[in-house]
This record gives C-alpha cells, structure tokens and sequence, in this order.
C-alpha cells in the first residue's frame, strides 16, 4: 500500500493525487450554495426602510407639498398611500417571501406569461444604478470641499466667481439683486465650480475628473455594502437607516391647506407618482428583500409599519425643511417660492445657502452632506443587491457559486460607473434629468404597477395569494386590500397613467432650457425601454410555446395547476416545472 501523500514531490518525482480525493475537491468548487437569509427581522426591517426613505423625502416631498397647496395635498397623498402604495407594497413583499425568489423568477412561479413584469421592472433598476449614484458623487465633492474654515459657496472672491455674483447679507436684505442676472455664490458654486455646466446637451464638453473619483468612491462604498450578500447588508443598515434620522431635528404654509387645489388634476398626479417614488415599488427591490425573509415572517405587519414610517418621515422632513426655506425667504426679503426648489436644486442650493447662515457653518455642512450620503447610499446599494439577486436566482447553477456573487455584483458595478461618467461631463446635467424624467417616472412605474394588480388580482388569483399569505401568517390579511388588487389599485393606476400622457410637457432644464426634439426622443426611448418588456414578453411567449392557444394557456395563466399553498410545495417544483 502506497502511503506517500498525494500531490507531494518525493526525489523528484510527482505523486498522482488521489482521484477520489480530486473529484470531492472539483465538486466541493462547483457545488450551488444555498440562499441567505436575514440573521435577524431588525435587518430586514432596516434593509427596507434604508431603501424607502432617501432623498425623495428630503428633497421631493415637501417640494410636492409647496406646489400643490401645503396640507391640502395630504389628502391626495393619503388617498393614493392606502389606495396604491400600500396595497402594492404588500403585494411585491409577500410574493418574495412566498416564493423565496427575486425580481424576475418570483414572476415566472406564478404566471410565466407575465414574467416581463419582472424584467421591466429590472430595466427601470439598471438605469436607476447609472442615474443615482451619481447624487452620491454630488454630496461626496461637496462633503470633501467643507472641510475648511470659510466654506467655498458662502462669498464671491473665487475664480469661479462672475461678476454679476451677489451676497445676501443677514443685515441686509436690500440687496436682494438690483440687476436682473444678478446670482448668488452658492448658485456659482454648483453651476460653474461643481458641474461647470455647458450651455445644452449639444455640447457634453470635458469630464469633471473630481466628479469622477467621488463616483469612484461612491461605487466602492456600495461594493463593499453587499458584496456578501444579506449577511453584509443586513449589517450596514444599522447605521445607514437610522443615522439620518438623528439629523431631521415656513411651517405655518406647510400645514396651512390650500383646498382649491385639489381641483388641479396635477396636483393628484404628483401625489400618485410621489407614492409610487417612496415607496420602491415596482422595481423588484421590495420582492428581493422579502425573498430572504423565513418563511412564516410576518410580512403583513412589517409592510403596515413600514409605510407608515416612510410616510411619517416625509412628514417629519418636511417641518425641518421649510424651516429652513422660511428662514431663508425671510432672510432674503422673497417669497418662499423663490427658494423652495426640487431635486437637486434644493439638496445643492437651497440646504447649502442656509448652512453658511448658521454658526460653525463648516460642522453642519459636513454633518448634512453626511446624511444626504447615507440616505441615497442604502437606497443605491438596495437596488443594486435587487439586480444581483434577480440573476442569480435566474441562472443559479452559474453565480450560487463560491466567489461568482461577488464577481457579478464587480461586474454590475463597473459598468454602471462607466455608464455614470457620461453624466460628470460638463453637459451632464442634462444627461442626468433625461434619465430622472422619463427613465424612472411615474409614468413606467404606473404601467408595471397596472400588470401586477391584474396578474396577482384576475390571472392568478386574489384568494389563492390569500390562501398563500395565510400559510406564511397564520391568518387572512384585511380583506379590503384583495378589493385594492381586484378594482380599485388597477383603475386609479391606469387613470393616473393615463393623465400623465394627455398632460404630458416636454422636459426643460432650470425652466428655461428647452430640449431639442431628438433629447426628448431619446428620453421617451428610455421610459419605453422597460414598458415594453411586459407585451413583448406575452408575444414571445404565445409565439414560442407548443400547441394551440386553447391547450397551452392553462400553462401560460396557472390555470388548472395552481401553485402549492406551502412552502415545501412550492420548493419541490424545479425550473423545468416553473410553468405553474
């Protein structure tokens, strides 16, 4: 008997290594790992509220609030929260927990003739990862240039300065601008020093390299946050979800309700579409993060607080927030609507304009770019984990493999980066309002939300997911949010929907920039891109499948074979038998 180890070199010579020893080697590398799950509900719950609550409740919501009628607008908001947020937010969190799958595969268990809904709702995240971050890169140069003792958009003797720029003064609120073109620092600061913006998106001009490398670091940040999965993300959230609370600490205007405007059909648009952008959903994220929950979690009762927790920051962000613009308006000598900005022009110039006003400027300066930080960062890497966990669970026997989550989510991460430099060129700006207006809009969110509701409500059924939720909890959830699916979700998505193309207006840049007729086309390419995932998919699959409509649609639509009503059912069924 040969003792001599395999593998070891005796007087020159190569010892065979063991064939049995080898083979447990080879399969032990290619062996599928199991899926994660959270370690604990406290992640999970934090995971969710991390990607709920971002910047959309700083920045959008009380922007929402000002523009249609202060409190009156609450009332819109809270008819579409009950109506469409929370319905939908239920329906995409317990259908990952049921079918313990992601984004896309979640679908293809159920009816494999609406799975598009899961890859349009992954087009609107893979262009959400190209767009998003890049705020990330915004706050990162602004974070970096507070560190000093004056901080550089709180005067006009810089090199980026004009000379038409101006500085209010607290004990002076007649110079307000005497000419016309007059600007102020902090305007100068984010359009000629941080942007260096061109004059149209003809003209993309030269990239911002500093830009660049805070993308960079932004990029690496995410990377590390999931790169193991659920077990790293669940431990990030600790600090990511809770830390900007910590940092919410004109209010008469803002609970002041102007009813007239609940005529303006507008103002209900903004309300449904701001839902819809809270909430996350239909984008998969929520049906990801779900999908590592244990099987009988109560997700009924984390998807009510949830809701209402996102809903009460928007609140709570909007009193911190026209504070600040009512100061500002007060310190000034203008109306409040001359400071109350959206998107980026509030994060970028309004925050920062009040920051120089109070004392020890530079600390606060860097404490809120901290929190706008943090607030778009679990969001960023939430979406990005969404993607990853939709592939893998597509093509498991590929990345459920030592080493190859991570290599895919290094891959996503790269090229979305690359992706994001176009939008750090000089003509970037415009790149990155065609992707926020019609890549992610309301618009496409509103059409997948319409698909969902039908499929969950009519095709598979609103009493089979019932039965499916009530294995998970234990009991039946209140009745009235099946009728949400059934009528009423579908119907105010669609009217919704449909306003939104009949008061459609083209997209302008600082309202006074108009698009040429070709940018606007290429933003209308990029709403259609994950909207006609859903019928293109339906064409497909009618055309490809064998036999006649009448014989297969009972495997199209789950009909007849509906999907076991407990988990280890449902696990027994292979990829092959994912047809229902």
């Amino acid at each position: 008997m040969d003792y001599r180890v395999p593998g070891a070199v005796i007087n020159g010579e190569t010892i065979p290594a063991h064939p049995i020893l080898e083979k447990e080697k080879e399969e032990a590398g290619n062996q599928t790992l199991e899926r994660d799950h959270w370690n604990n509900k406290l992640e999970y719950v934090l995971s969710v509220a991390g990607e709920i609550i971002g910047l959309g409740n700083v920045w959008r919501f009380p922007y929402l609030c000002y523009k249609n009628g202060g409190g009156a607008f609450f009332i819109p908001y809270l008819i579409f929260l009950f109506t469409c947020g929370i319905p939908v937010f239920f329906l995409e969190t317990a259908l990952g927990q049921y079918t313990s799958q992601g984004g896309v595969t979640a679908w293809r268990r159920l009816c494999p003739l609406f799975e598009g809904i899961g890859y349009a709702s992954q087009v609107i995240v893979i262009l959400l990862n190209f767009y998003y971050i890049v705020v990330l890169a915004w706050a990162l140069f602004y974070l970096f240039s507070s560190f000093t003792i004056d901080l550089p958009w709180g005067s006009c003797n810089h090199e980026w300065n004009t000379g038409n720029c101006v500085e209010f003064q607290k004990t002076n609120s007649s110079l307000n601008v005497t000419a016309e073109n007059a600007t102020s620092p902090v305007i100068e600061f984010w359009e000629r020093r941080v942007l260096k913006i061109s004059d149209g998106i003809q003209h993309m001009g030269g990239l911002r390299w500093e830009l660049a490398l805070c993308l960079l670091l932004a990029w690496i940040i995410c990377y590390f946050c999931i790169w193991k999965g659920v077990k790293s993300t669940g431990k990030v959230v600790y600090f990511t979800a809770t830390f900007p609370y910590l940092m919410l600490v004109g209010i008469l205007f803002y609970l002041y309700p102007d009813l007239t405007r609940l005529r303006d059909p507008q103002v209900w648009m903004d309300a449904g579409t701001q839902i819809f952008f809270s909430y996350a959903i239909c984008l998969g994220c929520l049906t990801a993060l779900g999908s590592y929950n244990k099987y009988h979690n109560n997700c009924y009762r984390d998807c009510i607080a949830l809701c209402f927790l996102n809903s009460g920051t928007s609140f709570v962000a909007g009193f911190a927030i026209f504070s600040i613009l009512g100061f500002m308006a007060q310190e000034q000598g203008v109306p409040i609507s001359e400071v109350a900005e959206s998107g980026p022009g509030l994060a970028f110039i309004a925050y920062p304009r009040a920051v120089v006003m109070l004392p020890f400027s530079p600390l606060w300066a860097c404490f809120f770019f901290v929190m706008v930080i943090l607030l778009g960062l679990d969001s960023q890497f939430v979406c990005v984990e969404s993607l990853v966990t939709a592939l893998v669970d597509m093509y498991p026997s590929i990345f459920r493999k030592k080493n190859r989550r991570e290599i895919l989510i290094l891959f996503v991460s790269i090229l979305s980066y690359l992706v994001g430099l176009v939008m750090l060129t000089e003509g970037g700006m415009y790149i990155f309002q065609l992707f926020d207006y019609y890549a992610a809009s309301g618009m496409c969110l509103l059409f997948v939300a319409i698909f969902e509701t039908l499929c969950i409500g009519w095709v598979y059924g609103a009493n089979r997911f019932y039965d499916n939720i009530e294995d998970m909890i234990g009991y039946r959830p209140w009745p009235v949010i099946k009728y949400c699916w059934l009528f009423i979700t579908p119907a105010v998505c669609m009217a919704t929907f449909l306003f939104s193309l009949i008061e459609y207006t083209p997209l302008t840049y600082n309202k006074k920039y108009v698009y040429p007729w070709w940018g606007d086309t290429v933003g209308w390419l990029l709403a259609l891109s994950s909207m006609v995932c859903i019928p293109l998919w339906i064409v497909y699959k009618i055309s490809t499948i064998k036999g006649s409509l009448r014989e297969v649609s009972p495997l199209l639509l789950c009909v007849g074979q509906p999907l076991p009503g407990t988990r280890a059912g449902l696990l027994m069924l292979t990829e092959l038998e994912s047809h229902c």
